[in-house]
């Protein structure tokens, strides 16, 4: 646009080679400001079913245009086309039996397998910005908040600064020349000195308006408390949680909750659901959750496996 500042390009990343002599591409959107300053990476779509990250990197388009710039914003709106053209939340494993979870094998292998290749393709841009912002979604009946690394205190700043009114502390830091334990961007990031986030906003699989403005918003938030954009950052003093913990069932069949929701403090001995046979009407188990804290994730009634998980909790105290 003729009267911003700022310039906007588009690069192809091959990320690997298919069998067949087709590459995998992701498709990197720069926007250049006139005046020097950081460089902040934004990557959605990690996992094939969450849409609302790449509608909120489109809304940012226009609106980054339409801004004056100072330094670099890079955009990945689809970092794991695999797992996108097949709709799945891993890559199929098929194309890698070895590793189908994008997020858990950072910073990559240039000599690894084919996710690898791919993961170290993206962190060679990655790991040269001064922050990063993956998104992510959740499930419905998920409550957005925002992750960042345990320890890590300008990650947490920056998960404050983007605004949504929780905040997740988690992941154990990885030590310097390992791989993150569970080798997610964020931990990587921050081992490496970029101060890294993972909103997660609620729905999966389905474009919702309230999370895309959530995640926008957020977004740009980031992006003025780092000065690639003036402004001030709205004030926010969001429930700190951390020691996230998974609600195991023991038994198979289908899950119907009871009246809670997701937000609420429970004590422990709460009783979240009951698990029924569908064929005898037999209650199997009162699913009661065994500690103190906020219901972060439910799952509202579905066919479940005994050892899944229907809910989880954490600590606010």
């Amino acid at each position: 646009m003729a009267s911003s500042a700022t310039t906007h390009e588009t690069d192809r990343l091959e990320l690997a080679r298919l069998p067949s002599g087709h590459t995998v591409d992701a498709t990197l959107h720069r926007y250049r400001g006139r005046q020097p300053g950081p460089t902040v990476y934004l990557q959605a779509l990690q996992h094939g079913g969450e849409v609302n990250g790449p509608e909120v990197l489109r809304r940012l388009h226009d609106r980054l245009q339409e801004r004056t710039l100072e330094g670099t914003v890079v955009a990945v709106p689809i970092a794991n086309p695999l797992a996108f053209d097949h709709r799945e939340y891993r890559a199929p494993r098929r194309l890698d039996a070895i590793h189908s979870n994008m997020n858990r094998i950072w910073p990559g292998d240039p000599n690894g397998s084919l996710l690898e290749r791919m993961v170290d393709r993206l962190w060679s841009v990655a790991g040269e910005a001064d922050a990063i912002v993956d998104l992510h979604t959740g499930g419905p009946y998920m409550l957005s908040h925002t992750r960042y690394t345990r320890g890590n205190r300008q990650s947490k700043e920056l998960a404050t600064a983007f605004g949504i009114d929780t905040i997740v502390e988690g992941g154990e830091p990885a030590d310097d020349g390992d791989q993150s334990p569970q080798g997610k961007l964020r931990t990587i990031g921050a081992r490496e000195g970029v101060p890294t986030i993972t909103p997660e906003l609620s729905h999966s699989r389905e474009i919702v308006e309230d999370s895309v403005e959530a995640g926008v918003g957020g977004v740009e938030n980031v992006l003025t408390a780092v000065d690639v954009l003036d402004g001030t950052v709205p004030e926010n003093d969001p429930t700190v949680a951390t020691e996230k913990e998974s609600v195991f069932v023991e038994a198979s069949g289908l899950f119907r909750s009871f009246d809670v929701e997701v937000g609420d403090t429970v004590d422990p001995g709460t009783a979240i659901g009951e698990i029924f046979d569908p064929r005898t009407y037999e209650v199997r188990q009162l699913v009661e959750v065994d500690r103190a804290g906020m219901i972060l994730t439910l799952n509202r009634g579905s066919t479940v496996m005994e050892g899944e998980t229907v809910a989880s909790i954490v600590d606010v105290s």
